[in-house]
């Protein structure tokens, strides 16, 4: 079974607060994140990205942090990208649209100039990342509570 939708930078009235609901529903409601943790100072100069199907509902988001803000998250280096908040209503899972995300904040990178995406991939998702390119480095952290990987793909 086919369900269209679209993967755009949110930039469209409504979009950044579609992309902010998609995280709350999976990441503070689902996964028990507070969500003062959620919601940070990256959010106001990140790319956001928004996937929503052909009657506007949202699906999924993820965001890019670049130049300094990804910096202090790559160890110092403005050439790569920081790829984060990553989310999939339950509703879209299955359909495609993760990996749809992951390949449309690397395009946001491409034409920032960027020459690399790095993530930190909740464990139990590496597989994912790993099917995209992506591939783990340094020791499992946690974050919120949950273990996590560094991960980088270059562009």
């Amino acid at each position: 079974m086919s369900h269209p939708y679209a993967v755009r930078e949110a930039v469209e009235p409504g979009d950044r607060q579609a992309c902010f609901a998609v995280r709350k529903e999976v990441f503070v409601a689902e996964q028990g994140v507070p969500e003062d943790l959620e919601y940070d100072a990256y959010d106001a100069g990140a790319v956001h990205v928004l996937a929503a199907d052909e009657d506007g509902s949202a699906l999924g988001t993820g965001r890019l942090l670049h130049g300094e803000a990804a910096a202090a998250k790559t160890g110092g280096d403005t050439s790569v990208g920081s790829l984060g908040r990553l989310a999939v209503t339950r509703r879209a899972r299955g359909l495609g649209v993760g990996a749809a995300l992951v390949r449309g904040i690397e395009e946001a990178a491409r034409t920032r100039g960027l020459t690399a995406v790095d993530l930190h991939a909740q464990t139990h998702a590496l597989g994912f990342y790993e099917r995209l390119g992506y591939v783990a480095y340094g020791p499992e952290f946690p974050d919120a509570g949950m273990p996590h990987r560094a991960m980088r793909r270059a562009l």
